[in-house]
């Protein structure tokens, strides 16, 4: 099965709470693993990261995952194919509050 190829993915915070990407990804044997994770993202904000950056191998099945700092982590359910230099961006938002949030995908742009 083919997934849609992102290079990057962005999270906006619209929740009361700190939190931080993370990815979770499958490598080519099959694995899945948590990647590191990348700085805070407070109340309103919206950061971009190439998940690369934080471990991700080119080719790897990658979702969304958001560690939610004294909280319920949410990982998405959509899966990409991760494609170092790709142009096509997920972004995502997270709402809600610590112990209840929803994570959702907003669009893929190019």
């Amino acid at each position: 099965m083919e997934y849609q190829k992102i290079g990057q993915m962005s999270l906006k915070n619209s929740g009361g709470f700190v939190a931080r990407i993370q990815f979770s990804y499958i490598d080519a044997n099959g694995e899945k693993f948590l990647s590191q994770q990348g700085d805070d993202i407070t109340l309103g904000v919206t950061k971009t990261i190439d998940p690369g950056d934080l471990g991700v191998p080119d080719g790897a099945m990658v979702y969304m995952h958001v560690f939610v700092v004294w909280g319920r982590d949410n990982e998405a359910h959509q899966v990409f194919s991760y494609k170092k230099g790709s142009q096509a961006i997920a972004n995502y938002m997270i709402s809600g509050t610590t112990l209840n949030n929803d994570l959702g995908l907003i669009d893929v742009v190019q």
